[in-house]
Parts: C-alpha cells; sequence; structure tokens
C-alpha cells in the first residue's frame, strides 16, 4: 500500500482510506440512488445525498476489450466492462487489468485494485483503480 502514497490518484474522493481500499461513491436516503463519482445532489430526486462506501468487488456484466491505441498512456488493448457492486445496488462502467485483456467474460467475479497505471490530466504518472479477477474466477 505504501505505492499508493507516493503517486497521485487519478481523481480524488473516489476510493476509501484504511486497511481495504474500496470505492466511495455517494447514496441518497431520499430515494435510495447510488452516484459514483460522488455527488452533493442526487441526479434522481435532487436531494442531498451522503458519502457511500461502494464496496470492492463485482460482476461483469457486459464487457469489451479495445484494440486501438489508449488514452491517457494506458497499455494497448484495455478492456472496459460494466460491473454490478456486490455490496450496493450500482452498475458501474470501469476499466479492467490490462494484463487480462481480452479474457473477461460476462458473469465473472471481479474486485478492485489500485496500481500505476497510465498518466492523469496533467500528463502526470498516476494511480488508477481497475478490476481484477478474483482468485477463484481465474482459469
Amino acid at each position: 500500500m505504501n505505492e499508493l502514497n507516493d503517486m497521485p490518484l487519478v481523481y480524488d474522493d473516489i476510493l476509501t482510506s484504511g486497511p481495504e481500499v474500496h470505492f466511495q461513491g455517494s447514496h441518497c436516503p431520499s430515494c435510495e440512488a447510488y452516484q459514483f463519482p460522488s455527488q452533493d445532489i442526487c441526479p434522481a430526486c435532487l436531494g442531498e445525498t451522503e458519502k457511500a462506501d461502494m464496496g470492492k468487488r463485482a460482476t461483469i456484466h457486459s464487457v469489451t476489450t479495445i484494440r486501438t491505441k489508449a488514452p491517457l498512456g494506458l497499455p494497448s488493448p484495455y478492456s472496459v466492462a460494466y460491473v454490478d457492486m456486490e455490496d450496493v445496488p450500482f452498475r458501474m462502467f470501469a476499466l479492467m487489468d490490462p494484463k487480462e485483456a481480452g479474457n473477461y467474460y460476462i458473469g465473472q467475479k471481479v474486485e478492485l485494485s489500485v496500481g500505476p497505471l497510465g498518466v492523469n490530466n496533467d500528463n502526470q504518472a498516476c494511480l488508477r483503480p481497475y478490476f481484477s479477477p478474483r482468485a477463484s474466477s481465474r482459469t
């Protein structure tokens, strides 16, 4: 976890801090909607939101691999997916572990990883969250 302190995160306030890193979003107590990244006002009902731990485990809903030049210094090819979070009712669009690009499948169990990957908007090397296959789902 030391590398997390040595390099900036691609965006502020998207991960929880602590012994286990989770996605941090927001939750609207009025309509029960979740958002990621966090928002102060709920786009569904315009109510005030509160910070919410979104968890770190998900299941792939759909996935694709892009084989053209990647943006922001990401390796090519790379995979992106819609994943259904397990701890909260939320479907998220996410980057997948580039080392496994092209090997993901619908229904696969994945979990949050964070590591040096690409650059941020200031062209500075940064940490980026992505999903990796869970040990039990690797083939």
